[in-house]
Formats: C-alpha cells, structure tokens, sequence
C-alpha cells in the first residue's frame, strides 16, 4: 500500500491506500468530534470560527483558532520532512516513519483520561490536527497528490465533475481513465463513512480508546507492505 510511489502505483494500490487511510480518518474525526466538540481532520471550518472570534474581538479564542489550523499545517510539513530525510537514506522504508508515529499518537491518546482530555481539550484538538495532518501529506506525497483522505469536500466537488464528464467523453481510453478516478473516489467517501459509522458505534462503550480502531487498521496496512517487501527478497 505504502511501498510504491506516483507513477509506479497502480489503481488497485491506490484505492488500497486510499480504503485504509480514510477509515482512520472517519474515525479520527466522528472520535475526536464526540470527545472535544471541534473538527480534527481538516481545518476549513476553523478559518471560519477564527474569522467569527476575531471579529468580536475574542482574541483568545481566535489564536486558538489560528493554532488548531497551523498545528496541521505543522504535521503536513513534519510528515513530508521525514519521508524526504528518509529517502536519501533509504529508497524502501520512507514511509514507515510518519505511519508509525501516526500509530503511537493515536495509541497515546487513545489511553488518556477522559476527564483530563476534557480539561487539556485544546491540546487534544491540536494533536489530531497534527495527526491528520501528517496523514494528509503523507498519502498525497506517495500518490502525488492523486489521493487525499482526511476531508470530502473536495472529493464531491471531482466526483462531479468526472461523473458529468461521462456524459461528454466519448473516447473509450479517456472514459475508462475517468470511471478508474470516480472508483477511487467513492471508495474514499465510503470508507470515511465506514470508519465514521464504526466509530459511532463503538464510542458509546469504548469513548475515546475507539482510536486504537484507527490505530490498528494503520498496523494492519504496515503489516500487508512488510509482507510484500519480504516477498520480493524470497
């Protein structure tokens, strides 16, 4: 899932990497959204909050705001710094840094008090923020900026517009290009919803330790590819 990169990937990896990576998104973000009330995969409604905040001069709140925006900007500059740093070591493992810090922040936030992440909210908002972050940038390096999984908005906006260019493309190589992309995405959406679904449910019992859910289908992803690798050295 993780072992190729950009024009080496085929669609079945693709759509692999894009499954996996948006059923922790959906998870992270119905999670992280029933335990401190603010959105933590993506940052577009933020700019809006801090826009509000700012205007009646409730400065705290806004740098708050602004935080929770530059905290995932920070995990998207981090996680890229890490996969370039580690290429020029290694052309293999790259990708294993940024999933497997991915992995042991969700797992550490997973353990917490409950009353104590309400009490550090903002800090809990911050650090999935920066999760997501790391996440995002991570699978838009790999896929080159053909997959992103932490927001829809996006994803509806070119489901659209491919699904409407069916309707015009009559070149059989172009319309199969552009039902390949409308898969990949509808398999994007679906398993956001899958995550987000499964996430609901299980937080009624589990509150927040329903992260180890995301955590361990990224293990189960880092599993699959040491797999691979190791089947290509027999």
């Amino acid at each position: 899932m993780f072992v190729h990169q950009g024009n080496s990937r085929n669609q079945i990896q693709n759509i692999g990497i894009a499954s996996l990576l948006s059923f922790v998104a959906g998870n992270v973000n119905v999670v992280g959204f029933l335990t401190v009330k603010q959105l933590t995969t993506n940052v577009t409604g933020h700019f809006a909050f801090m826009m509000e905040e700012a205007l009646q001069a409730n400065f705290n709140q806004t740098f708050f705001y602004f935080l929770y925006i530059f905290c995932f900007f920070l995990g998207a500059f981090f996680s890229n710094f890490m996969i370039e740093t580690i290429y020029q070591l290694t052309k293999k493992y790259y990708f294993i840094l940024p999933v497997v810090l991915e992995v042991l922040l969700l797992t550490s936030i997973a353990f917490q008090n409950i009353t104590f992440i309400h009490a550090h909210y903002q800090f809990y908002i911050c650090l999935l923020l920066f999760t997501m972050g790391m996440q995002n940038s991570l699978v838009t390096t790999i896929s080159n900026a053909v997959i992103r999984t932490t927001h829809l908005t996006g994803l509806f906006t070119d489901l659209g517009i491919e699904i409407s260019q069916l309707f015009f493309q009559k070149k059989r190589e172009k319309r199969e290009k552009i039902i390949a992309s409308i898969k990949l995405r509808l398999s994007i959406i679906a398993f956001f919803f899958l995550g987000g679904l499964i996430a609901g449910v299980v937080y009624a019992e589990f509150n927040i330790k329903t992260l180890l859910i995301a955590a361990f289908v990224l293990v189960i992803g880092l599993g699959i590819d040491y797999f691979i690798l190791n089947k290509r050295k027999i």
